[in-house]
């Protein structure tokens, strides 16, 4: 076969054309070996051709007359010395990092791994050739991309987040074809898109969308990784959720386009802090074949091993300049030609290590920062990893936004019962300002939540006290033990009626603090049908009903409660203070203020915050400026019992007329209920209600 010299860039198989430029990193390798597939079906390639050009240290070759859909893979040439770092082994086909289609996904076997063990040693080399098990690339047609849309790009403060898993949210729904389920096309598609907007979400933020494969340890449980944390190809949509897997590529764009089009942003969960490759025993696919001193953190005192900050055995090295630059093509990619919203990185802290240290100047922030496409997309960090100094919420960069995990453990904590301070609770309500009053951070730098796909659904937190993890065959010993759960009364399902309504009021309560707390409000896909895992905790293996959402289950007014609170969450101006915090009690500016009653009415000065209340009432209110007040400002209050017993609020005497009841987590509460000034108010117990005023 014919084979140019080509360019370097862009990176991966580019198509113009005429013909196919392949590009690749290697700063270790001796060559680089191209090797094209007929079919999927194929068990050796049918051509092999050295990259003939080298600029620096990338590879690359033009192929005139190769078309899109090409199958290929690469082996690479080089010193196999572990003790040294290098892992190079030409009898492993490896798949293209920056692939943008996947053409056949990977089948497990043996001969995936690079390395022959005796008595736990390695001894070298494994010769076996892996091509037949290989995961290959695909070429793809990047001239004929289709038309792209025009992002919503929707304002932090009126941003509601739904995350979801692009299967699990179509698998089960009843007004889809079977054929259609759980793909691209069915989260694009009209039922799904009807549902949202229905909730009345802004923005979807997908588990882990591009390419990754089943660990070893799950394949031979018969087992998969369903959520997906675990990468191979940054580049490549996954194969798993198109309709048809030679079109992936334009499925996820038609998807895109069609969320876009009702107002809805796409946010992706990355995972750019390791790879599907393992620690030192795990397969030689990519990454470490192409390069595995560059791609990876290695120990210093012993090469042969990873860091491991991740929990998954190894680290990406995002410090090293073509790694980052790797990192931040696959951002582009996405934000660019995939036409994305915002990224919410996987332990986010690991893109932060620097000599082992968490450093918020790190490369990869800096260069995010001063990127003219990524810099005004949202970014969204989960701000912690496994290793020390790894816990990091309230420290990321101005411009990004965290996964509060204070402010789930907080609420959670309040609502079981547990005795933590006033002020702990009061300062999640108000968005944080004690972990956010720096460096000109506002309240949309904290992403509330109180359940997410890691950990129990919001069914399962009223519901079980232990986690029930059994189905994933590790004897239960997996997932979290730190559950801040209430079972109510009786641990696991029941059909006690005063059980059954206690557990409701307890998850609307959830529902109340969420959606009308200051910051950006993220819920798990699932809970508004009230789905559980039936205590499952970490369902990350459960790629079946254990993990869908049930439409059949569809608790109409737990939807119809979530509407009704994100239009009051729009509707009143003081949950959306503007600019930074200003590190004073006041929060944002001295417009607004947010205060604390007892049940008497009278407020609750700041020496007493530090005291244990459960049951209390927080006062959002506008303030007088230069004398003046705002016409028609709102007066939003919230009055909370997490108590088991009832109680009376009185009502404070404030400029407005009368207090006038919005919503109640309690679901046999009256409507139309109108308190005047100085009134009384029944609160049952474990219950949470919302009222509003107005200034005039």
């Amino acid at each position: 076969m014919k084979i140019e010299a080509g360019n370097e860039f862009p990176v991966g198989s580019s198509y113009d054309g005429k013909g196919v430029n392949f590009s690749v990193f290697s700063r270790h390798a001796e060559a680089v070996e191209l090797c094209l597939f007929d079919d999927v079906h194929s068990k050796e390639e049918s051509c092999r051709v050295f990259l003939p050009g080298r600029t620096g240290h990338v590879f690359h070759g033009y192929c005139p007359g190769l078309k899109p859909g090409q199958l290929y893979g690469y082996r690479v040439y080089g010193p196999y010395n572990p003790s040294e770092g290098h892992r190079f082994n030409p009898a492993k086909l490896l798949f293209d990092p920056a692939s943008r289609a996947v053409g056949r996904d990977m089948t497990w076997d043996e001969a995936l791994f690079g390395y022959v063990l005796e008595n736990g040693e390695d001894a070298g080399p494994d010769q076996r050739n892996s091509s037949k098990f290989a995961p290959l690339s695909m070429v793809v047609d990047e001239t004929q991309n289709s038309t792209m849309d025009t992002r919503p790009y929707i304002p932090w403060k009126n941003t509601v987040i739904y995350e979801a898993h692009v299967k699990g949210i179509s698998a089960l729904h009843p007004d889809l074809p079977e054929s259609i389920r759980g793909t691209y096309k069915a989260l694009g598609s009209k039922p799904v898109i009807r549902h949202l907007k229905n909730l009345g979400i802004t923005a979807v933020e997908l588990l882990p969308v591009y390419y990754h494969v089943d660990e070893y340890h799950l394949f031979k449980k018969k087992l998969t990784n369903y959520w997906g944390y675990n990468p191979l190809g940054f580049f490549a949509p996954h194969p798993g959720y198109a309709y048809e897997k030679n079109n992936t590529v334009n499925e996820f764009k038609e998807m895109v386009q069609a969320l876009h089009r009702e107002g809805l942003e796409v946010i992706l969960d990355v995972v750019y802090n390791h790879t599907a490759e393992g620690n030192h025993r795990g397969p030689t696919l990519s990454f470490r074949g192409l390069d595995n001193l560059s791609y990876y953190k290695l120990e210093e005192n012993d090469l042969k091993k990873y860091k491991d900050y991740t929990g998954c055995g190894n680290t990406l090295n995002v410090n090293r300049f073509y790694v980052l630059d790797h990192v931040m093509e696959s951002l582009r990619y996405w934000a660019e030609t995939m036409n994305v919203d915002g990224f919410r990185f996987d332990l986010a802290t690991v893109l932060g290590r620097d000599h082992h240290y968490v450093n918020m100047m790190a490369p990869f922030f800096l260069a995010v920062n001063q990127d003219p496409v990524l810099s005004r997309l949202k970014m969204i960090a989960e701000p912690w990893d496994l290793g020390e100094w790894g816990y990091q919420v309230g420290n990321f960069p101005v411009r990004w936004s965290e996964w509060n995990g204070k402010y789930r453990d907080s609420i959670r904590q309040f609502w079981r019962g547990d005795a933590i301070p006033l002020g702990e609770f009061l300062n999640r309500l108000k968005g944080s300002p004690d972990i956010y009053s720096h460096n000109a951070k506002s309240s949309h730098s904290s992403i509330n939540f109180i359940t997410s796909h890691d950990g129990f659904t919001l069914n399962d937190l009223v519901t079980y006290d232990y986690k029930r993890n059994l189905e994933n065959a590790e004897d239960n010993r997996d997932g979290t033990d730190y559950n801040l759960s209430i079972h109510c009364g009786m641990d696991g399902p029941s059909e006690n009626r005063e059980i059954r309504s206690l557990r409701i009021r307890q998850m609307r309560n959830c529902l109340i603090t969420l959606f009308l707390s200051r910051g950006v409000p993220m819920m798990l896909g699932g809970d508004e049908m009230g789905r559980t895992q039936n205590g499952n905790n970490n369902a990350y293996c459960q790629d079946n009903k254990i993990s869908y959402l049930h439409y059949s289950d569809l608790h109409k007014g737990t939807a119809d409660f979530i509407l009704k609170l994100i239009e009051i969450r729009n509707q009143v101006s003081v949950l959306f203070p503007q600019g930074p915090f200003t590190g004073k009690l006041s929060d944002h500016t001295h417009h607004d203020e947010v205060r604390c009653m007892d049940t008497s009415g009278s407020e609750i000065l700041n020496e007493k915050l530090n005291e244990f209340h459960q049951a209390f009432a927080a006062l959002f209110t506008y303030e007088s400026d230069g004398g003046k007040k705002r016409e028609e400002a709102l007066n939003l209050l919230l009055v909370f019992n997490s108590s088991s017993d009832d109680c009376s609020f009185r009502f404070p005497h404030r400029d407005g007329r009368e207090w006038n009841l919005l919503v109640h987590s309690d679901q046999d509460e009256k409507k139309d209920v109108q308190i005047p000034q100085g009134g009384v108010y029944e609160l049952k117990n474990r219950s949470s209600a919302v009222f509003l005023s107005r200034n005039f």
